[in-house]
């Protein structure tokens, strides 16, 4: 079976839904428009795949012309990513592209910016708000990131290490989902906001030209939630260990701690502290597969429950309307409408990249 790409947490989606829903948009054509089944958000364990989510982002921002879906004052014109995207690539290395991102932001929003502070063991992304603007939700912040952060590891090649994340917002309820997005390092009400990147990148030539930003633009920058989660926590280590064996070869706890040479008792302290348990990693890898698989078509429900290791397909069902708050059936119909939007989605990134 092939590797699952991830998913992403309906809490997510509901924050981004939030925003369309304070601006007046219809928010069921939208998450119908994306493949997905109205009843998976009445779940809070439910997941989205990446296309999915992806296409609800480029349908709010192009609904409200904002893509930055209405949290500065200052609307981000549609089309303003493509700008930035465009301003940056002709950057000799990681550090101007940083640069020209942050500067783009700066002309695009009023209320929210970043100020770039180099040391010898760190590149410091301070966020800075304008007198008198009301204080950013952790959305906010994690949107602007995204755009910039996520452009310039596409530029130079390669996920550029982050040390630590600060914010003077509320913890909100999907942290753990932060978490993968930033690194484990995040803590909420804090004096400031900044976000610390390693400073190799700063030197990293821009590997990326005009010939390979079409693709690029197809599926950015949504996608950057998934391709650029942070790789170096524990669960993650656990996750990686376990998607490349067969399921039936899955260890036990004790076995995978000797895997990662750590002892038992550390490995469940350390995943307490980021969220998980071991079982609880090993059932969302399962649930991501089965999405994976329901999403690719053509392989019948009863051979996903067992290759997924349920006795009977019945407790197969089960299992997925708990992980998702629909059938498997409904699932892979749903997803038929989502391959519809992001095919209408990149038709019209490439007619936005060749004007």
């Amino acid at each position: 079976m092939k590797a699952e790409r991830g998913t992403i947490s309906v809490s997510l989606v509901e924050e981004t839904l939030a925003l369309a829903r304070a601006r007046g948009l219809d928010v069921l054509a939208v998450v119908e428009a994306a493949g997905i089944a109205p009843q998976m958000l009445a779940s809070a364990k439910s997941r989205v795949t990446p296309a999915q989510y992806g296409a609800l982002w480029a349908n709010i921002a192009r609904a409200l012309d904002d893509e930055f879906f209405g949290q500065d004052t200052h609307a981000m014109k549609s089309g303003s990513f493509i700008a930035m995207t465009q301003t940056a690539l002709t950057a000799r290395n990681g550090g101007q592209a940083l640069t020209r991102a942050v500067g783009f932001m700066r002309l695009v929003l009023d209320d929210l910016s970043a100020q770039i502070s180099r040391r010898d063991d760190r590149v410091r992304l301070a966020f800075v708000h304008r007198d008198g603007a009301t204080q950013p939700a952790m959305f906010a912040y994690a949107t602007y990131f995204i755009l910039v952060y996520g452009l310039v590891c596409w530029l130079v090649g390669r996920r550029i290490p982050l040390i630590e994340a600060r914010f003077r917002c509320t913890e909100p309820p999907a942290a753990h989902e932060y978490r993968l997005m930033f690194c484990d390092d995040l803590a909420f009400e804090q004096g400031e906001s900044y976000v610390d990147l390693a400073p190799d990148f700063l030197e990293l030539p821009v590997v990326q030209t005009t010939k390979s930003v079409k693709p690029f633009l197809r599926d950015a920058p949504a996608s950057f939630i998934i391709k650029y989660r942070n790789p170096g926590s524990l669960a993650a280590r656990v996750r990686k260990t376990l998607r490349v064996m067969p399921m039936s070869a899955w260890p036990g706890s004790g076995e995978m701690a000797q895997r990662l040479n750590v002892a038992e008792a550390t490995m469940r302290r350390h995943l307490k502290q980021e969220g998980y348990t071991y079982q609880s990693i090993k059932d969302d890898l399962r649930r991501d597969i089965a999405i994976s698989a329901l999403q690719r078509g053509g392989q019948p429900i009863a051979e996903i429950a067992a290759t997924l290791g349920f006795a009977e397909p019945s407790a197969f069902h089960r299992a997925f309307r708990k992980w998702t708050g629909m059938r498997p059936a409904d699932y892979r119909a749903a997803n038929a409408l989502a391959q519809t939007a992001n095919a209408g989605i990149s038709r019209r990134a490439e007619r936005a990249e060749s004007d």
